[in-house]
């Protein structure tokens, strides 16, 4: 598989069907685990190739935590999912 092959916008549709509208992923890690979860399943591929279009996902906007990861009581925030990216 080839990130250079996947429709980011598509994918980030995909995996905004996966979340309950009310149930956002909450905290840093927690999410970036269920993502990657998601789009292993979603794509059939490995969990490492699902770190790196998550990696890739968040880069260009399509993932976006509402906090900073590196605060304590911030890690808790939660995400969105945003199928236009930037």
């Amino acid at each position: 598989m080839s990130i250079e092959d996947i429709d980011l916008a598509a994918l980030a549709e995909r995996i905004q069907r996966h979340i309950p509208s009310t149930e956002p992923p909450v905290g840093y890690l927690r999410g970036r685990s269920y993502f990657r979860d998601v789009v292993a399943s979603e794509l059939g591929c490995s969990d490492l190739e699902a770190e790196e279009l998550v990696d890739t996902l968040e880069m260009n906007g399509f993932l976006r935590f509402q906090g900073d990861p590196s605060a304590r009581s911030r890690a808790e925030s939660r995400w969105t999912v945003v199928p236009a990216g930037r």
